[in-house]
C-alpha cells in the first residue's frame, strides 16, 4: 500500500514495522513512530474534518497539542475516545478513527450547506435568532443540540483502569526540550531529587523537529547524551507521555501519564493513565512556545499549516506535506521551514511582508539555496476546495495592502506569524504575563511561587541563550534546596542572527475582514476576524466578554492558536494596545484530561469510601441491617426471628427504656483539642461559655455559622487543663474540623491550639437504660459509679474489661447512660465483654432507628434533619444556650431584623389525632381543615416515629411561630386528598422533667 508522500529516508519512524489503520472506513498504512496525523499526511490525506459551525473542509494545521481541526472519534465501544487530536495519537496496529461533526461523511456532509448562508450566521446568531416565537424554542433547541458538538460521548462503560499517585521532589522540570534537559541535568548533577516531565514519547522537544548543532554535533545527539546521563542518576525520574496540566498553590503540579494508549487495544493491560500529584520545592517551566498563524482570507483550507509543523513532519516522520510550497512568514523561523522543504525536494517560495534584510542569517541561506523570496508582500487570500491550490500575493507597506502582485499555485501553504510562549502553567501558578514589544508576545512576569521559566516559554527564542539560562535555573534550584552545586560544562551553540519580527495579525484590516473571504482566528469554533469587529461594534470591550460572545478559545485546543491573534484584532477594533486589551484566563487543564483519570478507581461501589467500626463484623454476625451515615456503615436495626423494621425497633426501644441497651456510637466525630488557648477557641465556636468548665466535666455545645444558623452540636469533655475532646455528629465530623481549621488558619493564627481528628482511634459504646450502671460495675472495678461520685455530664478514666477507657455519663436518650470510649483495636473485645456482663439484664443491641426514636421522645434534635441551615438556637427552643456575657461566631447575626423577627419557623411537637398513624416525614403542615387544592403552608414535619413507650405516634415539625401555637390544631395533607388532624405540642414527649437521666 503506497504512502505517496513518505520520504524514502530520514525521520524518527521505524520503517521495519508497518502498521495498518482505518480512517473514515478506509484502510491505510503507516509505521511505528507515526502519529495518526503524520500517517494520514504520508498517505496524501489532507482533508480530515469539517468545521464546527460552517462545516467547512479542514485539514491538519499543527503537529502538537494545539491542533484545532484534526479531531477524531478514536476507537469504538468501551474504548472509544471522543475529540482525540490526531497529532497526539501514536499510531498502533488496528487503530480505528473517524472524523467528527460530519453526517453522513465528511465528503457528503449535510450541514455543509451552512457555508452558503455563512454571512447570516455570525457570532451571536443563536442568541438573537431563536427567541421568538417562544413556544418553538424546544424545537429549536432540539435541532441546535443535534447539530452542535464534536465527538460522541461513550455509550459503554470504560473498559480501562486509572490510578493516582503522589510524589515529592526537590526540582520538577516541565518540558524535556533543550532548555528542560539542560535545567534537569544541572539540578541532577548536584544530587537533587528531580522529576522531568514531557508529553512526547521521546525527549528532545524542538530538537526532534529542527536540524541544529550543539557542541559541534547534531542537537538530537546532545539530547540523547543528556538523557542517558539523567537516567543513570538515582534521584532523577523521567516521565514521558506525560502532560503537566495544572499548577496549584504550594507548588503542587498535577500530571497525567499515559501508559497504554500507544498500544493496540487488545494488548492494553493494567493502568491506562496515571494521575500524578507532585509537590516540588522548586519548579522549572520549560514548556516552549507556540507558533501563531496569520489571519488572511480562507486561511483554514486543508493544506494550510504552521511552518513549524511542516518541519516536524519532515524531520520526525519523513513526510513531505506538499511539493509546491509557499511559506508566508513575518519572522525568520519561516525560512527554516523553507530550507527544510527545499532540502526535501519541494519547490518553495517565501512571502515576507518585511523588506529584505542582511540581519537574518536564514534569509541569506534560503536565497543561496534557490528559494524564491517575495519581500514586502503578503498573502491576502488562499484558493481551493478540498485543499489549497493557489494564493493571491499583494504588495505590503507600512501596514497597508497594496496592489495584487501574483497568483502562486501551491499544494502547501506554511504559515508563521511569530511565537507565543506557553504561559498556561505559569499563569495558573499565580503569575502575570507582560507584553514584550520587540518579541511581540506575552512573557512571564514575576514568579509568585518557587518557580522559574526558561527557554522559549520565557521568551528566549535563541537556542544558545535558552540553554545558558536553563543551566542557571537548574543550578539555582539545586542551591535553593540546600545542595552543593556542581555546575555542568558549558554548552557551545552557535548564535544565529535574526531580523526583527514584524507585527502582522490580520491581512487587510477591517474592510477585508468584513467584505472578503472569511479570515479565521479560531479554527475549531469558526470565529473569524469579522466576528471580533462585530463584537466590538456591539459594545463588547472586555476580552473575556468577547471570548464568550464569539466562542473564541472555547474548543478542545482552548485558543492556543487563535487567542493572541484575536486579542490583537480586538485591540485594533477598540483602538487600544494589546497590553491594554489583556489576555483571557489560562485555566487548567492545559490539554483535555479524561474523566477516568480524575476518578481513578473511585467508581461504582468505590465512589465513596466505606468506613466500618471496630465492631462491624460482630454486627454482621448478629444479623444487623445497615444504613450509610457519613460514609459509615451503621447498624440500622437488629431483627430477630423474621422481625421487620418496626417490630425490631419497638423491641429495642422498650428493652432500652426498661432494662439496658447498647449502641455502637463509634462513628461520632471526635476532635482532640490541645493548647493554652483551647478554651478560648471553644468560647468562640460554641454559643455557651467554656472557660469555667472543670476538668472531668462534660458540656453540650451548639455551634453556629456566621449567619447565626445552627451548624453542628455535640458534647465536649475537658480531659485536662489544656486538653479537650470534642464530639460532633457522624456526618459533620470532617465539616467541623475543616471549619475550626479555617478560622485558626485565617482569622486566629495567633491562637496556641492544635486539632487532631481521632474519630477512628476510639471505639465508642453507649450503654443505656436503668440497668446500665449495673452492667458497667461488673466490668469496671476502678471507677466509682455512685451518683455522687459520678454525676450526670461528667467523665472518668478507668479500665473496662481490662482496657484503658474514658467513660462519660451523658445521654442522648434521656435514660441513665454512659459512653464507653476505648482504643479501637480492642473495641470488639470490650463490646463482647459488655454484652456478657449485661446478659443477665437481657442487654439489647440497638441501631440508629431506635436511637432516633429514643432521642425524638425526648425532643433532642438531629442537626441536618430537624434543622436545615436556616434555624437559630431560638428557633429550636435552645435560647438558653446562647450566652449573653461573651461573643461567639454568629452572635451578631442573631440580632438581625430577619433573624429576630416574629413568625419564624420554630421546632415544636406534633401529635396526630390518630395515635397509630405515623405522619410521613416531610409532610406539609397547614391550617385546617381546608378545602380546595391549595392552603397556606405553616411548616413541615422533620422527624416522625411510633413511640413504643408512649404507645402512640410522635412527630417534630418546624412551624411558623410554632412556640406560640402550642395547643392549636393543624392539618397534615396526605395522598389522595386525605387530611390528618394533629395538635401542636412541646417537642419533649417523654420524661419532660429529666428525672430518668439523673436517677440516683
Amino acid at each position: 500500500m503506497s504512502q505517496k508522500d513518505r520520504l524514502s529516508t530520514g525521520g524518527r519512524i521505524n520503517r521495519a514495522i508497518s502498521l495498518t489503520f482505518t480512517f473514515n472506513g478506509k484502510t491505510y498504512q503507516g509505521h511505528q513512530g507515526d502519529t495518526l496525523a503524520s500517517a494520514l499526511l504520508a498517505n496524501g490525506v489532507h482533508f480530515v474534518a469539517r468545521s464546527w459551525k460552517y462545516h467547512r473542509p479542514r485539514g491538519i494545521v499543527t503537529a502538537d497539542v494545539a491542533e484545532p481541526n484534526a479531531v477524531v472519534q478514536l476507537e469504538t465501544g468501551a474504548y472509544t475516545v471522543p475529540n482525540a487530536r490526531a497529532t497526539e495519537i501514536e499510531l498502533y496496529q488496528g487503530l480505528v478513527a473517524n472524523s467528527v461533526n460530519a453526517k453522513p461523511s465528511i465528503e457528503n456532509d449535510r450541514m455543509a450547506v451552512n457555508q452558503k448562508i455563512a454571512r447570516f450566521i455570525p457570532a451571536g446568531f443563536y442568541y438573537k435568532t431563536f427567541m421568538w416565537p417562544r413556544k418553538f424554542w424546544p424545537k429549536y433547541e432540539e435541532v441546535i443540540r443535534d447539530a452542535a458538538g464534536l465527538g460522541k460521548a461513550p455509550e459503554h462503560v470504560d473498559a480501562d483502569r486509572y490510578d493516582k499517585c503522589f510524589a515529592h521532589c526537590d526540582v520538577l522540570v516541565v518540558g524535556a526540550g533543550p532548555s528542560g534537559l539542560a535545567a534537569a541535568h544541572a539540578a541532577g548533577l548536584s544530587g537533587a531529587r528531580v522529576i522531568l516531565v514531557d508529553d512526547q514519547p521521546e525527549l528532545g522537544g524542538s530538537l526532534l523537529s529542527y536540524r541544529t548543532e550543539i557542541d559541534g554535533a547534531p542537537g538530537l545527539k546532545w539530547a540523547q547524551k543528556i538523557e542517558a546521563e539523567l537516567r543513570k542518576m538515582p534521584d532523577v525520574k523521567i516521565l514521558c507521555r506525560s502532560t503537566a496540566f495544572g499548577y496549584q498553590d504550594h507548588n503542587l503540579v498535577t500530571i497525567t501519564q499515559r501508559l497504554t494508549e500507544h498500544l493496540p487495544v487488545s494488548m492494553r493491560k493494567g493502568t491506562r493513565e496515571l494521575l500524578w500529584k507532585v509537590r516540588a520545592k522548586r519548579v522549572i517551566l520549560a514548556t516552549g512556545a507556540q507558533e501563531r498563524p496569520i489571519v488572511f482570507g480562507n486561511n483554514d483550507l486543508p493544506g494550510v499549516m504552521l511552518a513549524s509543523a511542516v518541519s516536524s513532519y519532515l524531520h520526525r516522520y519523513a513526510v513531505l506535506p506538499g511539493r509546491n510550497a509557499v511559506v508566508f512568514t513575518n519572522n525568520d523561523s519561516g525560512y527554516q521551514c523553507a530550507l527544510d522543504l527545499k532540502a526535501a525536494g519541494a519547490q518553495v517560495t517565501v512571502v515576507d511582508p518585511r523588506l529584505a534584510s542582511d540581519k537574518g542569517a536564514l534569509q541569506g541561506q534560503a536565497k543561496r539555496y534557490g528559494v524564491k523570496v517575495l519581500n514586502g508582500s503578503v498573502i491576502t487570500v488562499a484558493h481551493g476546495k478540498l485543499r489549497v491550490a493557489s494564493v493571491e500575493v499583494s504588495a505590503y507597506s507600512n501596514g497597508t495592502v497594496g496592489a495584487k502582485q501574483a497568483d502562486l499555485p501551491c499544494d502547501l501553504l506554511a504559515v508563521s506569524g511569530g511565537w507565543s510562549p506557553i504561559l498556561h502553567l505559569f499563569a495558573q501558578s499565580g503569575g502575570k504575563a507582560h507584553w514584550h514589544d520587540e518579541k511581540l508576545c506575552f512573557v512571564p512576569g514575576k514568579a509568585m511561587q518557587a518557580e522559574s521559566s526558561v527557554g522559549a516559554c520565557a521568551g528566549e527564542f535563541t537556542l544558545a541563550r535558552a540553554i545558558r539560562f536553563a543551566v542557571d535555573a537548574g543550578v539555582d534550584a539545586a542551591r535553593a534546596v540546600g545542595l552543593i552545586v556542581a555546575r555542568p560544562t558549558s554548552v557551545q551553540v552557535a548564535e544565529v542572527s535574526e531580523a526583527p519580527v514584524m507585527p502582522l495579525w490580520l491581512v487587510g484590516g477591517r474592510e477585508l475582514a468584513t467584505r472578503g473571504p472569511k479570515q479565521f482566528i479560531d479554527f475549531q469554533n469558526d470565529v473569524s476576524a469579522a466576528d471580533i469587529f462585530l463584537a466590538a461594534r456591539e459594545g463588547f470591550e472586555s476580552v473575556e466578554h468577547v471570548k464568550r460572545y464569539t466562542a473564541m478559545g472555547f474548543g478542545t485546543d482552548q485558543g492556543k492558536l487563535g487567542n493572541i491573534n484575536g486579542m490583537a484584532i480586538l485591540a485594533q477594533a477598540l483602538n487600544k494596545t494589546i497590553p491594554e486589551t489583556g489576555t483571557t484566563t489560562f485555566r487548567p487543564n492545559y490539554t483535555p484530561v479524561t474523566f477516568g483519570t480524575f476518578a481513578g478507581r473511585e467508581l461504582g461501589e468505590f465512589l465513596d469510601p466505606v468506613r466500618k467500626t471496630a465492631v462491624h463484623e460482630w454486627h454482621v454476625e448478629n444479623g444487623a441491617e445497615f444504613e450509610d451515615v457519613g460514609n459509615w456503615k451503621r447498624p440500622w436495626y437488629f431483627p430477630r426471628n423474621g422481625e421487620d423494621l418496626h417490630a425490631a425497633v419497638a423491641r429495642e426501644s422498650l428493652a432500652t427504656r426498661t432494662s439496658v441497651g447498647i449502641l455502637d456510637a463509634s462513628t461520632l466525630g471526635k476532635i482532640d483539642i490541645q493548647g493554652p488557648d483551647a478554651a478560648k477557641l471553644l468560647n468562640w465556636v460554641y454559643t455557651n461559655p467554656w472557660s469555667k468548665l472543670e476538668v472531668g466535666k462534660c458540656r453540650y455545645g451548639l455551634m453556629l455559622d456566621e449567619n447565626g444558623m445552627i451548624f453542628d452540636d455535640g458534647v465536649t469533655v475537658r480531659l485536662a487543663d489544656q486538653h479537650y475532646m470534642m464530639t460532633t455528629t457522624t456526618g459533620g465530623a470532617a465539616r467541623v474540623l475543616t471549619w475550626l481549621e479555617r478560622w485558626l488558619q485565617t482569622e486566629w493564627p495567633d491562637m496556641r491550639v492544635r486539632l487532631a481528628s481521632v474519630t477512628d482511634h476510639w471505639a465508642t459504646f453507649a450503654v443505656v437504660g436503668p440497668n446500665s450502671r449495673k452492667v458497667l460495675q461488673k466490668v469496671c472495678r476502678d471507677i466509682d459509679f455512685a451518683n455522687a461520685a459520678f454525676p450526670f455530664m461528667s467523665y472518668r478514666e478507668g479500665t473496662v474489661a481490662g482496657a484503658a477507657s474514658r467513660v462519660m455519663r451523658i445521654s442522648f436518650s434521656g435514660e441513665l447512660a454512659y459512653e464507653v470510649n476505648v482504643p479501637a483495636n480492642v473495641g470488639r473485645a470490650v463490646w463482647e465483654a459488655l454484652m456478657a456482663a449485661g446478659a443477665e439484664f437481657d442487654i439489647t443491641p440497638y441501631g440508629t432507628e431506635t436511637m432516633h426514636v429514643l432521642r425524638a421522645e425526648k425532643g433532642y434534635i438531629i442537626v441536618g434533619q430537624d434543622t436545615d441551615g436556616s434555624m437559630t438556637p431560638y428557633d429550636v427552643g435552645m435560647g438558653g444556650l446562647v450566652a449573653k456575657s461573651k461573643d461567639f461566631l454568629g452572635k451578631r447575626s442573631l440580632t438581625r431584623s430577619d433573624t429576630a423577627k416574629a413568625g419564624r419557623k420554630q421546632l415544636v411537637g406534633l401529635l396526630a389525632e390518630d395515635a397509630s398513624f405515623v405522619i410521613p416525614e416531610g409532610s406539609q403542615v397547614v391550617p385546617g381543615p381546608f378545602t380546595g387544592d391549595t392552603a397556606p403552608m405553616l411548616g413541615h414535619v422533620t422527624s416522625s416515629y411510633f413511640s413504643p413507650i408512649l404507645k402512640r405516634s410522635i412527630a417534630m415539625a418546624v412551624i411558623k411561630g410554632g412556640l406560640d401555637k402550642i395547643g392549636e390544631s393543624v392539618m397534615i395533607p396526605l395522598a389522595g386528598g386525605k387530611q390528618m388532624p394533629a395538635k401542636i405540642t412541646s417537642s419533649v414527649f417523654y420524661d419532660s422533667e429529666g428525672a430518668r437521666q439523673h436517677v440516683e
